[in-house]
């Protein structure tokens, strides 16, 4: 709700601040003295068109500033917008301040908790927080798109709606694959050929993963094979053999040291152990003799494999070029290759049992949407049998009041009888309110009423008939008495009073009734003056006492009998507000 409003030099208001009471707040005063000025002050600070002219004379700059405390259900509604705009109030979630600032030379600045926004970032953020009634430029109710929402809720259908939002929702995501698989019918045969040679190609070359590393290790022993024999039959030779007479065997010359140690162990027990050191390394070296006789006879000079691991590294250099670093990599992208080839080759298939599906579910849809509409248009008609008596009460006896509803045709629709209509996540329907306020004239739009008085008050009955549905907080109601006298002044202050007590409203009404006024929680009077040669605009907030006199020149009267009057036109609406008189057109 809105809790406090701050003008500083705009039109004849110099310095203002109102605090708003949680309730019914009334402003009176005399034409002129300023209140319409707090009503395009309030405009301007919810995103409406800047003025220049606006700014007070002598002055450079004019600033507006509101601030809300939001309930738990609309923290979650902006929390999301506040935060990705980083807007978001870290000391306090409850609390939101917008503010306007309104330059001489033109410029002009909004601001959200602040800091600098764009005006349709402001206008976004407040569109949820008020309404005001008599201007229709913040009024939600004129916006067609906002009547489905509240006539769901007004028949607690969300529930309803919701399930039929899960159908559409799965068959958009049917229907997303349905168009990826009909795609360009060339473009995916050309896809096609393009797996099927790289599956292909990648098959024919038998690849193992760990091979390439195999096939360098045996390239380097073939194109050294000599080198390689040449070291391996000396090294052999050296150990079993020897080379020449000047040069045994290092196995015959380490016999002839075994048994010079087996002499010396014998008579020496101590040297036993260098014996066994000696048998042991002299057992070593005959294991490596033997595996060197075994490694050359696995060595060849092989010109022909030599050329054959060359050809088989190239061949695999070449596909690493072509699908990835590695064999491993190359084969991960094969599978890939060939899991696609499957889908495209049997997505003929996907494709008919998808549109059957698809068939499915539009009949689906159509069923849910059809029973939906039905049950729409059932708490339509109530809907509009309620505000025609709220504007009954209003003296409004001949208007009209209807919901309409319409179909759009689509030869791809859901199935709705013998019907295909377009729908979305909300159904087939497309819903206004249309009104007629005048006997003998046709149904229009909302937004196309007249404005004023009139309007105001249909919206005071939409209002009180949505009232335990609509969720904006605060309502402004400017004009709402034009063409009415204190008779149904005082069922308008009730049903005005009764948005607050059933809707848990915050209702703001400028008003000339007395009777209206009476039913306000918090009453300001409005004023103006001349101050050091300027007129200023003053705002007070009335105690009773302030109330009976503000009524009793209201009623237009005076001396004792207008202020028993005023007195009297209290305490029946005090009397009404504690249910002791029934409120008008409150029922549910």
């Amino acid at each position: 709700m809105l809790t406090e409003l701050s003008i500083q030099d705009f039109a004849i208001i110099d310095t203002l601040r109102l605090q708003f009471a949680p309730g019914f707040n009334v402003l009176t005063g005399e034409t002129g003295a300023g209140k319409s000025i707090i009503l395009d002050a309030m405009m301007l600070v919810l995103g409406g068109r800047a003025d220049t002219t606006m700014v007070r004379a002598g002055c450079d700059t004019a600033v507006v500033e509101a601030i809300f405390t939001l309930s738990p259900t609309l923290q979650q509604q902006l929390a999301p917008l506040l935060e990705t705009e980083g807007l978001d109030n870290e000391q306090d979630g409850q609390t939101l301040t917008l503010s306007r600032e309104l330059r001489a030379n033109g410029r002009s600045f909004a601001r959200v908790n602040g800091r600098t926004v764009s005006l349709n970032l402001l206008r976004e953020i407040a569109a949820p927080l008020v309404d005001i009634h008599g201007q229709g430029e913040h009024l939600s109710l004129l916006h067609p798109r906002s009547h489905l929402p509240l006539l769901d809720a007004y028949a607690n259908l969300q529930p309803t709606q919701r399930a039929l939002a899960a159908e559409v929702s799965n068959l958009h995501q049917l229907q997303r694959e349905l168009r990826a698989l009909r795609q360009d019918e060339r473009a995916l045969a050309q896809r096609q050929d393009m797996l099927a040679f790289q599956v292909q190609e990648i098959d024919a070359a038998h690849l193992r993963p760990e091979e390439e590393e195999e096939l360098r290790t045996e390239r380097e022993r073939l194109a050294n094979a000599e080198q390689l024999t040449r070291a391996a039959t000396e090294a052999a030779a050296l150990l079993s053999n020897g080379i020449a007479e000047e040069a045994p065997a290092v196995l015959d010359q380490l016999g002839q040291v075994e048994r010079a140690l087996g002499l010396l162990a014998r008579l020496d027990a101590s040297q036993q152990p260098r014996l066994e050191l000696l048998q042991g390394l002299a057992f070593q070296l005959g294991e490596l003799a033997a595996e060197l006789q075994a490694y050359l006879e696995t060595l060849e000079f092989n010109p022909e494999r030599l050329n054959q691991v060359e050809e088989r590294l190239e061949l695999i250099h070449l596909l690493k070029r072509k699908y990835g670093p590695d064999i491993p990599a190359i084969l991960a992208l094969r599978d890939k290759a060939a899991a696609e080839l499957e889908q495209i080759t049997h997505s003929e298939e996907r494709i008919t049992a998808l549109e059957k599906e698809q068939e499915q579910m539009l009949r689906q849809i159509g069923s849910l949407a059809q029973a939906l509409s039905q049950q729409r248009r059932q708490a339509g008609e109530k809907l509009a049998r309620m505000v025609v008596h709220q504007l009954a009460d209003l003296k409004m006896e001949g208007a009209r009041f209807e919901v309409s509803f319409t179909h759009v045709p689509d030869a791809q629709g859901a199935y709705v009888g013998a019907e295909r209509l377009a729908f979305d996540q909300t159904g087939i329907d497309r819903v206004e309110f249309l009104i007629s306020t005048n006997p003998g004239e046709p149904l229009k739009p909302m937004a196309k009423v007249a404005s004023g008085g009139e309007t105001a008050r249909l919206m005071l009955a939409l209002k009180t008939a949505l009232a335990q549905v609509d969720a904006t907080p605060t309502l402004i109601f400017d004009e709402i008495d034009q063409g009415i006298g204190g008779r149904v002044g005082d069922i308008v202050g009730r049903k005005l009073w009764g948005l607050t007590a059933v809707g848990q409203h915050q209702v703001i009404v400028v008003t000339h009734l007395p009777q209206l006024a009476g039913y306000g929680d918090c009453h300001f009077h409005v004023s103006k003056g001349v101050v050091n040669g300027r007129t200023l605009t003053h705002v007070q907030q009335l105690d009773r006492n302030g109330r009976i006199n503000e009524l009793a020149a209201m009623l237009g009267t005076q001396g004792e009998h207008a202020r028993n009057g005023a007195a009297a036109i209290l305490e029946q609406a005090a009397q009404a507000k504690a249910g002791r008189l029934p409120l008008p057109g409150m029922r549910a």
